[in-house]
């Protein structure tokens, strides 16, 4: 027998958009649902240990990400859990933001109870129902059985495009040319560091670092990211296709997280292809925490203390919307009428096939606009899609994917969702001055 839940709002993936998509929605007064298929929320930045948050800020260092996000940062504080924004010691953004992820899964929890979110945790959506061109319902598995929750208004926040699959939406996946995806990576994080090791390493040897690295303010700064180490990861010689090291500090002060390992050529959404990168990835961690431990000055007592519970997934599906930003949005920094959030992340994809980062900055003031039509898809009406599967090119998807952009765009279709369901009307017809008016009020940046 299927239980049956009804909400005003059915939010589905518990990651930085679908949190944020929840919280707007439950401050709003209407019932909120929020699925997630883990026993935790925070999605890719908890399961998949994506630490820390890139970036609130644009190059310049003007915050361009305010609102939901910013509030969780400042409850982190409070709570000793996050130092707020600091200075990207790598050089590739102005500010980076790191934050304990235990400590935020809690306050996440509270911050539900506060906005009256109800949350299922341990639930996998695999039935969506459709009547014409609107959902009625998804269906959940969990250990209990089947549990329907039926919604006036839906927000895909699944990284995936789940919801939007089945609801039969079209998509797209990875780059024109080969469908090929930008790689995906096994997060771990090692102890017993010595970072100061580390930075007087750099200091000697700058020639071994990313040379946006501010070496100038070096001696001065906390110690958050280093990219590098060339020639000790080139003399290696290791099987996984990268030219360098890349790891930041924290949570502790001896602790640092590695992005280092590459899985490339595989699908995020093949249940094959997802089994063999996670059993590659936990063979390259092994094999990068001990070049780690036996090669780099700094990690001489270090142990592999932590591994993500799934392997990250940086792109798999995005829905085709009302409109694809493209990277000249990015690039020349445009400016939309529909604007409902901004981001000063440059586009970053990491080679789907090769070993390098390919990077490009952001022109005009230094961010730029996501529409309100990216989160709108074609085919079915009541229903919004946040986080890295919004509607966009291979190329614009290398920035909009990056957390503090998908808390900003949960932020809108949540905050739209809850219009759209108190006026009984398409999220596509709510008036769209209304919404930015409603985003302000809230905090979130828009110019």
């Amino acid at each position: 027998m299927t239980k049956t839940i009804e909400a005003d709002v059915v939010i589905v993936g518990g990651g930085p958009a679908g949190i944020n998509a929840a919280i707007a929605a439950g401050r709003r007064g209407v019932s909120t649902v929020l699925i997630e298929r883990y026993g935790f929320v925070g999605g890719m930045t908890t399961a998949a240990l994506v630490y820390p948050w890139m970036t609130f800020h644009t190059m310049e260092g003007k915050q361009v990400i305010r609102g939901i996000a910013q509030e969780i940062v400042d409850r982190l504080i409070e709570r000793g859990g996050s130092p707020g924004h600091m200075r990207d010691t790598i050089g590739f953004v102005r500010m980076l933001t790191p934050f304990h992820p235990e400590i935020y899964k809690v306050l996440i929890l509270d911050i539900f109870r506060e906005a009256g979110v109800r949350l299922l945790l341990h639930s996998f959506v695999d039935e969506v129902r459709v009547a014409g061109d609107r959902i009625e319902s998804v269906v959940l598995t969990g250990k209990a059985g089947r549990i329907e929750v039926k919604g006036r208004q839906f927000v895909d926040a699944s990284g995936d495009a789940d919801v939007a699959r089945l609801a039969g939406v079209p998509f797209r996946q990875g780059r024109g040319e080969d469908r090929l995806t930008q790689p995906m990576t096994m997060k771990f994080r090692m102890r017993g560091v010595d970072l100061g090791k580390v930075r007087r390493y750099m200091l000697d040897h700058p020639d071994e670092f990313y040379k946006k690295t501010p070496f100038d303010e070096l001696p001065e700064l906390p110690l958050t990211g280093v990219l590098g180490f060339y020639k000790h990861w080139k003399e290696a010689e290791l099987p996984i296709n990268r030219d360098q090291v890349l790891f930041f500090a924290g949570p502790e002060e001896d602790e640092v997280l590695v992005n280092t390992t590459r899985v490339q050529g595989l699908d995020g959404t093949d249940t094959e292809d997802l089994t063999r990168a996670e059993e590659i990835g936990r063979r390259q961690v092994l094999m990068v925490a001990e070049f780690m431990r036996s090669r780099l000055p700094g990690f001489e007592r270090a142990s592999l203390s932590q591994v993500g519970v799934r392997i990250g997934v940086r792109e798999t599906r995005r829905i085709e919307g009302m409109y694809t930003p493209q990277a000249s949005d990015v690039l020349e920094g445009r400016k939309f009428a529909d604007c409902v959030a901004r981001s000063g992340y440059p586009i970053d994809i990491h080679d789907p096939a090769g070993k390098g980062v390919r990077a490009a900055w952001v022109g005009g003031d230094g961010a730029y606009d996501i529409p309100y039509r990216c989160l709108v898809p074609r085919a079915i009406t009541n229903l919004l899609s946040a986080r890295r599967c919004i509607s966009t090119s291979h190329e614009a998807q290398a920035t909009t994917r990056l957390s503090p952009g998908c808390m900003a765009t949960g932020q809108a279709a949540g905050t739209a969702a809850a219009m759209a369901a108190k006026k009984n009307v398409p999220p596509i017809e709510i008036d769209i001055f209304e919404l930015q008016d409603e985003l302000r009020k809230d905090g979130a940046c828009l110019e």
